[in-house]
């Protein structure tokens, strides 16, 4: 059993959720990692963030969002509205957190009380989930002839540096 870990990394924009179609990164880290038989996980750690499989549907907005990620922005705003406020129309960040994100000495997270104001992308994150498993079979990403790999942040408060960590575990016979 071999595993072979490799990152992605992403820049994400201010403003509105960030779609990236990271399809063909994963291939090649499966293609060039060695691993004949397995597994192939991929994540996200950060709280804001989701991966999901689904098809690319070609069409884009001027954005270069395709369309099927647009409908799910869409209804997701419906259900989840953005936060642009403090406590409306959620009660997070309380006073606590708020104290811990002022505390922080991090370039990605600045101490401004309006950088927390992202309860809505924790909350959309949570209901699509931070990882995509599928299976790896001689050497090739089980994804389907229509299949997608997709990485997104809900955190519309400001631009990042993103990772999405790949993880292929098999043999390689």
């Amino acid at each position: 059993m071999s595993t072979v870990f490799r990152d992605i990394k992403l820049k994400t924009v201010q403003g509105r959720p960030s779609y990236h179609r990271i399809t063909d990164q994963v291939i090649d880290v499966v293609e060039n990692g060695g691993i004949k038989n397995g597994i192939c996980l991929v994540q996200t750690a950060h709280t804001t963030c989701s991966i999901y499989f689904d098809e690319y549907m070609h069409d884009t907005n001027y954005y270069g969002d395709d369309y099927l990620t647009v409908d799910i922005d869409n209804l997701l705003e419906r259900i989840v509205p953005r936060q642009r406020t403090e406590n409306f129309p959620y009660l997070s960040p309380g006073p606590k957190h708020i104290s811990y994100g002022m505390e922080k000495n991090d370039p990605d997270y600045p101490a401004e009380k309006w950088s927390m104001l992202n309860t809505d992308a924790h909350i959309r994150a949570d209901l699509l989930g931070s990882s995509v498993t599928l299976g790896v079979r001689n050497g090739h990403l089980m994804n389907g002839s229509v299949g997608s790999i997709y990485f997104v942040d809900f955190d519309q408060t400001r631009e990042r540096n993103r990772t999405v960590n790949v993880v292929v575990v098999g043999d390689k016979e």
